[in-house]
């Protein structure tokens, strides 16, 4: 028998635990694969880094191959140690790696890891940090093509190095995201989010490859339209909105995957509405309070047609709004957008 592979954990909230990711309708039948909608965190943003515990080494490796999402990501990774910090990186050898996906992190308490680096194997670090900046297992793809056997993957995943039980096996390697919960690409056998997996584990004898480098697709995918493009707005030069406004704001989707970003203040708790209007069938994001890292809600088709609506109860302080196009390759067009509190 092969060597069986060590494989992390795909954390998710306990909200979700019954529930792949947050899901919503896709329309037209486009596949979307890689990163769980409602994961990425504001295109421009800085994650604060906090380590608890580990070894010189060992921060060095997880500062290096941070580097290497955030040479192509419009990101910015601060190890600045503090307390507040949006990932939180533990080195505990007895729980092997795994990561909270993206915008989730901000959801853990924070005397508690989002990252966990038990092992340190080749670019293990990388992977952990694809999951934090918003990506998913790319074994789990939909567009994938892996004929799992899925008995023996059973068996081989619950003895050494892993010890996992069937359904936590099922969950991180068997089952697979649907296209309509996800954004993303073609199956990607490169990719530095799929794990090598050996051949006698699948049907027809076909395994993967172990990667240790970012692929290109990875480097494009993280840097396009969907997650961190390095051309679009980001916290220092969005766009004032004032709530209550007597007349609503005009913007304009002008290129394929641009991404408008819009600032306002809350001044005292309430319920707020968010919304767009006009011909572009838009998405939109909310963040805050305060933290541009923390996403409030995402939207789609809440508005009227195909306009994006978001309504909650908001806190005093500052929030960001982000709309981009639904169609991240081919859309542009006019809208409107206004907050007001109800």
């Amino acid at each position: 028998m092969p060597p069986r592979p060590h494989v992390c954990l795909d954390r998710i909230l306990p909200r979700e635990l019954f529930r792949r990711q947050a899901t919503r309708p896709v329309r037209g039948g486009r596949v979307r694969a890689i990163s769980p909608l409602g994961k990425t965190w504001m295109n421009g943003s800085t994650l604060h880094v906090r380590f608890i515990g580990g070894t010189a080494a060992q921060h060095a490796v997880v500062r290096e191959q941070a580097g290497w999402w955030t040479a192509v990501a419009n990101l910015a990774i601060v190890f600045d140690d503090t307390p507040d910090a949006d990932i939180r990186i533990a080195f505990d050898a007895n729980d092997g790696a795994w990561s909270y996906v993206g915008t989730d992190c901000r959801d853990i308490p924070q005397d508690e890891p989002t990252m966990n680096l038990g092992f340190l194997d080749g670019g293990t670090c990388a992977h952990e940090w694809g999951h934090a900046i918003g990506l998913a297992h790319e074994h789990q793809n939909p567009a994938g093509g892996i004929e799992w056997n899925e008995a023996v993957v059973i068996r081989e995943m619950a003895r050494s190095p892993n010890f996992w039980d069937a359904d936590t096996t099922r969950h991180n390697i068997l089952e697979r995201y649907r296209a309509d919960q996800l954004h993303g690409t073609a199956f990607d056998p490169e990719s530095i989010m799929l794990y090598f997996f050996p051949p006698e584990w699948t049907i027809d004898g076909v395994g993967t490859e172990a990667n240790q480098t970012l692929s290109r697709t990875d480097r494009e995918f993280v840097a396009g339209a969907a997650m961190y493009p390095k051309r679009a707005p980001t916290v220092d030069n969005a766009t004032p909105l004032t709530v209550n406004a007597r007349q609503r704001t005009p913007a304009s989707i002008g290129g394929f995957g641009e991404e408008d970003l819009f600032r306002f203040s809350v001044q005292s708790e309430g319920r707020h509405i968010i919304d767009t209007r006009g011909p572009s069938d838009v998405v939109m994001k909310l963040f805050g309070p305060n933290l541009p890292t923390r996403l409030v809600a995402e939207d789609d088709d809440s508005g009227y047609a195909a306009n994006a609506r978001i309504a909650a109860d908001l806190i005093a302080g500052e929030y960001w709004v982000q709309v981009r196009h639904y169609n991240n390759t081919g859309g542009v067009g006019d809208y409107s957008v206004k907050v007001r509190r109800s």
